[in-house]
């Protein structure tokens, strides 16, 4: 399991989740082989989240999208684990094993992803995917911002 006790880790699920922030993203990584820890947060979207995830790394994300038609829209969540194509199998191996360790912090999700190249993580993809998860059929009005 890996050590997922750093309050900043919640603080930055916390400020993705709720509406009183701006945030829409937080990306964790790892320090040494078992700490995860906060990477980076920001408010400008799927694209921004992206230039964190580094290839050589494995690393976790939660993004918050926005989903609905004029009548409603709603906050979707998006859980990504990301493993860079420059990294061993065994670092591979144990994300898998850490991810359950995450998943005890980032709780609130429509999807999940699994992604090892930035062309993986596609705006009109990952809307494609929360609003099918979601059971309902929006017709517009979509985006990551």
């Amino acid at each position: 399991m890996a050590n997922v006790s750093n309050p900043e880790l919640s603080a930055a699920y916390q400020e993705v989740l709720k509406d009183a922030f701006d945030t829409n993203w937080c990306v964790f990584g790892y320090e040494g082989a078992q700490n995860i820890v906060l990477q980076g947060k920001g408010n400008g979207g799927l694209e921004e989240l992206k230039a964190q995830l580094h290839d050589d790394q494995c690393q976790f994300a939660y993004l918050r999208v926005i989903a609905g038609d004029s009548e409603s829209k709603r906050a979707k969540f998006v859980f990504i684990s990301w493993c860079g194509d420059h990294v061993g199998a065994l670092k591979r191996a144990k994300m898998s094993v850490h991810k359950a360790s995450v998943k005890t912090v980032i709780t609130n999700f429509a999807i999940e992803i699994h992604a090892t190249k930035q062309e993986e993580l596609v705006e009109e993809d990952i809307m494609t995917k929360v609003i099918k998860s979601g059971g309902a059929n929006y017709s517009g009005n979509t985006s990551t911002n």
